[in-house]
């Protein structure tokens, strides 16, 4: 731990994700500090706000952080930026010691979705929290997973067009399959498939995301308590999570569609629907982009894991 008390963190990422998270670090954090924000716009928002708040900036992008004083106590950095930039930034970062925290889709280091494998990958290097459709769906998925069988878990999220920034709209096609292999990787599913909708309806709508799984006649009373719980631990870091209905059954049979991608010899199947709202905190972006404020609310609860992590193992040399 930084100086005793906090550890110091930076973020690469000016924009709406980046400076989110630097007012939630400055903000609730008790373990974190934030050190520096650096983006590669000199006029952005984020670094006119980092400024005023006395965080110091730098707009070199990840070649201005590391070579800012305050970078020497840095020993976490987020990344808000894109995929692409992501893998270049690890480049930089990891010879010099740093673990990062990417928000992109690039998918380097290991996934992580904090109610599911939050505490697996706590001395990764490298730990990524695979995309906003992801966070929100995947706790869903490995909850039906741990009562029964996941044999396909589709999940659809639909995210205001207005709080899909450059970064975004970039990374689509790291999107669906970033998600789709954390469907299956940390949630579990056999197969798994995700979609994204930009919806410009205006007002703008907040987040809403569905999630389809197909299992094995099973329990619905103990597969609807098992989300019910996961619900509840997602709520935990994310207030506005919430189920939007009733958790949905269908019984899928031999002949109908669905039932082809369930394993030969399986007779009578369901299919587990389940539909959520994500409301933002409105920190920094307004409250309908419940997208980007799960992101950066998971990997602040991700960083602040990995600095109790580290401070148990520093307490016990």
């Amino acid at each position: 731990m930084s100086n005793g008390t906090k550890t110091k963190v930076a973020v690469i990422g000016s924009g709406n994700i980046g400076t989110d998270l630097m007012i939630k670090i400055l903000r609730l954090s008790e373990t974190l500090e934030i050190a520096a924000l650096a983006g590669i716009d000199p006029d952005s928002d984020g670094l006119a706000r980092a400024r005023r708040l006395k965080v110091a900036t730098t707009h070199e992008g990840v070649e201005g952080l590391v070579k800012m004083p305050e970078f020497a106590d840095v020993e976490i950095v987020f990344d808000a930026t894109s995929a692409g930039a992501h893998r270049h930034h690890e480049e930089v970062l990891r010879p010099l010691g740093r673990t990062l925290v990417d928000l992109t889709p690039a998918a380097v280091g290991p996934y992580v979705v904090p109610p599911v494998n939050g505490d697996a990958h706590l001395d990764a290097p490298n730990v990524n929290m695979v995309t906003c459709g992801g966070q929100a769906t995947i706790p869903v998925v490995a909850a039906v997973n741990a009562v029964t069988p996941v044999h396909y878990g589709e999940i659809v999220a639909s995210i205001s067009s207005r709080s899909a920034g450059p970064g975004t709209r970039a990374n689509i096609d790291e999107f669906t399959e970033t998600t789709s292999s954390a469907i299956e990787q940390v949630g579990g599913a056999a197969r798994g498939k995700a979609i994204i909708v930009l919806n410009p309806a205006e007002p703008p709508l907040i987040m809403r995301d569905t999630v389809h799984c197909l299992v094995s006649a099973c329990s619905t009373e103990a597969v609807t308590a098992s989300i019910e719980e996961m619900v509840a631990r997602v709520q935990a870091y994310v207030p506005g999570y919430r189920l939007k209905q009733q958790v949905q059954y269908d019984a899928v049979r031999p002949g109908d569609a669905l039932h082809d991608l369930v394993p030969t010899g399986t007779g009578e199947a369901l299919k587990v629907s389940v539909f959520l709202e994500v409301e933002g905190a409105a920190h920094y972006l307004p409250a309908y982009a419940g997208n980007l404020d799960i992101m950066t609310s998971a990997a602040l609860r991700t960083a602040e894991r990995m600095a109790a992590h580290r401070a148990m193992e520093v307490a016990a040399r």
